[in-house]
């Protein structure tokens, strides 16, 4: 009884014995919950509510084709180990190509195809020898940049463009330089480009009737010599070839023996010169060595030696002017 003249009750139900066995259980729960982290008791599972991870299946985890590729990775480690081992490596290399290649064939990926376009003087099987491509070469490891530069180290090909079509095909662009000329130079005989470049020695018919230059640095000047031929008109199918002198002036062959020489400068007006001499005179017809048009004003023949001789002695017979001797 308090001092108000009331009972002193418990706010509970239940005896106070058990209040305070709850209460002290409850505070053991508490302390051991912070010490150790979460109860796994069946009785604190009402306070505590427990963490469940969500795993990922270990198959979902790893990488696709793993295991093929771990498997293949084995065998052809094994299979390179006993070939060196043994002394065969040389051998595998010689018959069925690089370990890498061989093993890319065997799943495919080989090089069964090659697809070539834009060719017309060089031959297919020339640009296979020239990209290295033979039937030990596999698609997936080629390098087609590699292949593109020792394409275009051939002096025929200016241009080449190298992709794949997966699984087996390679395609090859070819942009081929034209034959225009022929060039001898040192008692050899070059095909050349319109540019000067030297394209092969001279090994084909196909190429007999192209313009001919000789001289030192005559290819680089080749379109100089073309120009003079055009200029030359009627008489261009009668030019068998031009000389380069000095690296400064052309002399002509023509298809009779004769040289005409030309000048440094005003060479198509010279030209125009010997063709009216021909029209009016027909002096490539005449005995001449050689005709010197250096000269703008006049024409300077060699005469061969029967003519030469021919006219020394008509020269003799032929009377003077003088003690009444006419000339």
């Amino acid at each position: 009884m308090d001092g108000g003249g009331r009972y002193l009750q418990p706010m509970t139900a239940y005896p106070a014995g058990v209040t305070v066995a709850r209460a002290t259980s409850f505070d053991d729960r508490r302390h051991s919950s912070s010490r150790f982290g979460f109860s796994k008791s069946a009785g604190s599972s009402r306070g505590v509510r427990r963490r469940r991870s969500v795993s990922v299946p270990l198959a979902r985890r790893l990488p696709r084709f793993l295991g093929t590729g771990l498997t293949l990775a084995f065998f052809s480690a094994v299979t390179f180990t006993g070939l060196w081992q043994g002394g065969h490596l040389d051998e595998f290399i010689r018959n069925n190509g690089e370990p890498h290649h061989a093993i890319a064939r065997m799943v495919g990926l080989g090089l069964e195809q090659v697809t070539i376009s834009g060719i017309s003087q060089i031959r297919e099987s020339e640009v296979l020898a020239a990209a290295g491509l033979n039937a030990k070469v596999s698609l997936a490891f080629l390098d087609v940049n590699a292949v593109r530069e020792r394409l275009e180290q051939v002096p025929m090909i200016k241009s080449a463009a190298v992709r794949k079509l997966y699984p087996n095909e390679l395609v090859i662009t070819l942009n081929e330089r034209e034959p225009n000329a022929l060039w001898q130079l040192n008692g050899e005989l070059f095909v050349i480009a319109a540019d000067g470049t030297v394209i092969d020695l001279m090994q084909d018919e196909r190429f007999v009737d192209l313009p001919l230059v000789v001289g030192d640095r005559a290819n680089l000047r080749s379109k100089e010599y073309l120009a003079l031929l055009e200029a030359a008109g009627p008489l261009k199918s009668r030019i068998r070839a031009g000389t380069l002198v000095s690296g400064r002036r052309w002399t002509l062959k023509m298809d009779n023996g004769m040289d005409v020489r030309l000048p440094e400068q005003g060479a198509p007006d010279a030209l125009a010169r010997l063709v009216k001499l021909e029209r009016e005179q027909k002096i490539l017809e005449k005995d001449v060595l050689a005709i010197d048009l250096r000269i703008a004003d006049r024409v300077v023949v060699r005469l061969t030696e029967e003519a030469a001789s021919a006219r020394a002695d008509a020269l003799k017979k032929k009377p003077m002017r003088g003690k009444g001797v006419d000339t």
